[in-house]
């Protein structure tokens, strides 16, 4: 979440000197850009794990490897410490910048996975292997894109790239895998990664050539009719899920079909999607709004084959949903509807809606970002004033969250 950009529900909330903040891919830690530099936390428990001082500029993006030592950096801010069109790539073991990448415009957004760089400009993506010297090897055109969208899977198997496409609406999916090269020459050695996971630090490092992209494939999903306002893609990179402007539904597709899988109803007043976010085992979905008001959305049955999820097997388990009245009785998938859907071939889309299984309402009316937490059944929401929120829901009944912890990570007085 760029916070550098105005938004049209920006806050007088916001922290001041707060430019960015977002998760890692594992939604374990999460960076926040500053004017005056930058910091990495643990998100549960929650522990400032690096800040990084600069005297001279601030940083609007900040983009994380899981938890090791290379970081994307973009300046932002009044007073930028990189031009804007420039992404860094920062290794925090050696306190400096590497290399940089130069572009004819502003930098939007970043995406990293071991072997890949993504950059976002407003009407282009580019993607590079993650070298000493980074290679570009593809470029993709796109729509108008200010808010930089873009989303990448994170399993090194699965290297799968959304983003929007050319036409208003639309998605384009990418395998990265799938990226055909016709030459191979140099011999450029990538970085050598220091992974902080607990217990685990090692160097890895091995030898790649320099590429020329032949052919690729990709994939377009009409997703919706109006312009997209946010992307999600789960770990393997099997589904994706987007809002429009509108932000009333959240459609979540299968990438290898392009086949609708959800159609999740938000609300029904217009409303600015935040974030989107699938929990590590892709069964459910997170969403952040403008309304203040976060949602959680099962994506599965509560039968596969036959047999019921339980706590023990990492599904969700639904159990016996409690149900007060007639007015939201659950889906299949437990998930609330309208008391008439079964009446949806004859009634207007809105009947046949899925409504949230669980929400709860953030207590500062500003921006957002939500994501699963390490424990089962906890949302992690990291917010543009400075804090951080942990909730849990019930697996069986959903409903109202329950606040577990409260936190400013940042106030307006740190140095």
């Amino acid at each position: 979440m760029n916070l550098s950009r105005p938004s049209s529900s920006s806050s007088s909330a916001d922290a001041s000197g707060l430019l960015y903040a977002g998760f890692n891919q594992d939604f374990g830690c999460f960076a926040a850009g500053l004017d005056n530099g930058f910091r990495i936390y643990n998100c549960d428990p929650l522990k400032e794990k690096m800040r990084k001082t600069f005297d001279d500029g601030g940083i609007s993006i900040v983009e994380m490897l899981f938890r090791c030592n290379y970081l994307a950096l973009v300046g932002g801010g009044k007073n930028p410490k990189y031009p804007p069109n420039k992404v860094i790539i920062w290794d925090d073991s050696k306190n400096k910048g590497l290399s940089e990448l130069e572009f004819r415009s502003e930098v939007k957004n970043v995406k990293l996975r071991r072997d890949r760089i993504v950059v976002i400009l407003s009407n282009k993506v580019f993607v590079y292997v993650f070298e000493v010297q980074p290679q570009r090897i593809h470029t993709f055109e796109t729509i108008d894109n200010e808010k930089g969208l873009v989303a990448l899977s994170s399993l090194p198997e699965h290297a799968i790239l959304a983003f929007p496409g050319r036409q208003k609406g639309h998605i384009q999916i990418v395998d990265l895998n799938s990226l055909h090269a016709i030459t191979a020459v140099s011999n450029q050695q990538q970085y050598p990664v220091i992974d902080r996971r607990p217990s685990l630090s090692k160097i890895k490092s091995s030898n790649s050539g320099s590429t020329t992209v032949m052919t690729t494939n990709v994939s377009i999903i009409p997703a919706h009719t109006g312009k997209l306002s946010c992307l999600a893609v789960n770990v393997d990179g099997s589904k994706c899920a987007s809002a429009s402007e509108k932000g009333t539904l959240i459609r979540v597709f299968d990438t290898s079909s392009g086949k609708l899988l959800n159609e999740l109803r938000r609300g029904v007043d217009r409303a600015e999607i935040y974030s989107i976010a699938f929990s590590q085992d892709s069964k459910r979905l997170c969403v952040s709004s403008d309304k203040g008001t976060v949602h959680v959305f099962n994506l599965d049955s509560p039968t596969d084959n036959g047999l019921s999820h339980s706590p023990n097997n990492g599904g969700p388990y639904y159990g016996e949903i409690v149900v007060n009245n007639n007015l939201n009785p659950p889906s299949p998938s437990g998930n609330r509807q309208s008391s008439l859907s079964f009446m949806k071939d004859l009634l207007p889309k809105y009947f046949s809606s899925e409504w949230s299984f669980a929400q709860f309402k953030v207590m500062t009316d500003c921006r957002c970002i939500c994501g699963f937490g390490q424990d089962r059944n906890s949302v992690i929401v990291i917010c543009a004033d400075g804090s951080v929120y942990k909730f849990t829901f019930d697996p069986q009944k959903g409903g109202e969250c329950t606040q577990e912890h409260y936190t400013k990570f940042l106030k307006d007085q740190d140095d």
